[in-house]
């Protein structure tokens, strides 16, 4: 029998759950949320059956014209804090938040995947004041998967047993023997992973000279409603601003994590920055990179806008078929709500800019004296990606991940 184990039930917690009973792979699902929940577990139930950004969880399985009289979720009378999910038994912990305390080992779990966002530093032992991603294993777990980038303040080396992957990038790389912690890293760095990859895989594009990215981020809980007094020690105050009726530029990791999945990309300088604006979800990202071109006997550049689309659909019908995917449709962001794909290339919106870039060998201190100057092909390459950052692209990519590595303990 397969168990998995959920420590959290916000965003990627409840949609965790979603996908994995739409995968049928499990078995049995146990929950902490660390708390009570609801006056009871019809409460829990009605939560998890409807949500906001995507509807009801019945048409989410089986579409507008499933059984409607039917529950898809019901409370089980005969056994306590048990749900029934179309025959997957869903069992919701409510005793302990410190993952240490929590009993994954009643209930037979091996892999758990941590979505609360809080223990995010895989330097920490079980034993920390407020608790430890390590703690997990205290009460019986064999593997924990962190839903979020691992995030270290003291220590900045990342421990052997500790590993960043992402489904269809790196996943590969994962170890049983060696790793215990898996980082799945961010929505926005699993897509911009994806589309990244071909590029640097094809010959054409693979000399990157600089590379840059801003998201047009959707909105996330971590940010306020209404405008809110700062928390001490708060370095980003514009997070505590409205969400509702501002555009709000922030930072992002993800250049830094790129770097780890992808460890090509340390070579250049990585730049990466997000905008927040008032949507429930899907984002986009802007990738700008330069590469080092060709210039044909013809006058025509070895890197233009067909060049590139042309990368991108190929990566799409064969080796990053269904996760990245290859548009030439105008659509808007609520288009790709749900739609599971890692990244969804804006084809019509690709751009190619080609120029020379003049050096002065004299200037470059390396004791060449020429009159001469270096004449050096270069592209700008600007390319839009669509993603799903909550569901369709992130939490889909992590349940891939999950089902794999439970695959390797077995």
């Amino acid at each position: 029998m397969r168990v998995l184990g959920i420590n959290g039930l916000g965003r990627i917690g409840k949609l965790t759950l979603w996908r994995h009973i739409s995968l049928g792979y499990y078995d049995k699902i146990a929950i902490n949320t660390g708390r009570k929940v609801g006056k009871n577990m019809q409460d829990i139930a009605n939560y998890l059956e409807s949500d906001s950004t995507y509807g009801q969880f019945s048409r989410y399985l089986y579409g507008y014209k499933g059984d409607k009289k039917r529950p898809v979720i019901k409370v089980d009378p005969n056994q306590e804090n048990t749900l029934d999910i179309e025959g997957t038994k869903v069992v919701i912990l409510t005793r302990y938040r410190n993952p240490k305390d929590i009993q994954w080992h009643q209930h037979n779990v091996k892999v758990v995947v941590d979505t609360t966002g809080v223990f995010r530093d895989p330097t920490k032992d079980p034993g920390t004041p407020g608790g430890s991603i390590r703690g997990h294993f205290e009460g019986g777990a064999r593997k924990v998967i962190n839903s979020s980038a691992f995030k270290m303040k003291t220590n900045k080396t990342t421990p052997d047993d500790s590993v960043t992957l992402i489904h269809g990038i790196n996943h590969n790389a994962f170890d049983p023997h060696e790793h215990n912690i898996i980082s799945a890293t961010s929505c926005t760095t699993t897509a911009l992973a994806h589309m990244i990859k071909p590029l640097l895989e094809a010959k054409e594009t693979s000399k990157l000279l600089t590379a840059s990215m801003s998201t047009i981020h959707s909105t996330t809980n971590t940010q306020s409603v209404l405008d809110k007094v700062p928390a001490a020690e708060a370095t980003d105050f514009r997070k505590n601003r409205m969400v509702l009726d501002n555009i709000i530029l922030t930072s992002t990791n993800a250049a830094k994590a790129l770097g780890i999945v992808v460890p090509q990309i340390q070579k250049i300088g990585f730049m990466a920055d997000s905008v927040r604006i008032p949507t429930s979800t899907v984002s986009l990202v802007t990738l700008n990179i330069t590469v080092q071109t060709r210039i044909h006997e013809d006058g025509e550049s070895s890197v233009t806008r067909e060049v590139v689309n042309k990368i991108m659909k190929k990566a799409a019908e064969g080796p990053q078929k269904d996760l990245l995917v290859y548009s030439e449709v105008q659509k808007v962001s609520t288009d790709y709500k749900g739609v599971d794909a890692a990244v969804i290339i804006e084809a019509n919106d690709t751009h190619t800019r080609t120029a020379f870039l003049e050096l002065d060998p004299a200037e470059l201190g390396l004791g060449i004296d020429s009159h001469k100057k270096l004449k050096i092909p270069v592209t700008h390459v600007k390319i839009f990606g669509w993603y799903d950052n909550e569901f369709g692209s992130y939490t889909h990519r992590l349940a891939d991940l999950t089902t794999f590595i439970e695959d390797q303990l077995h």
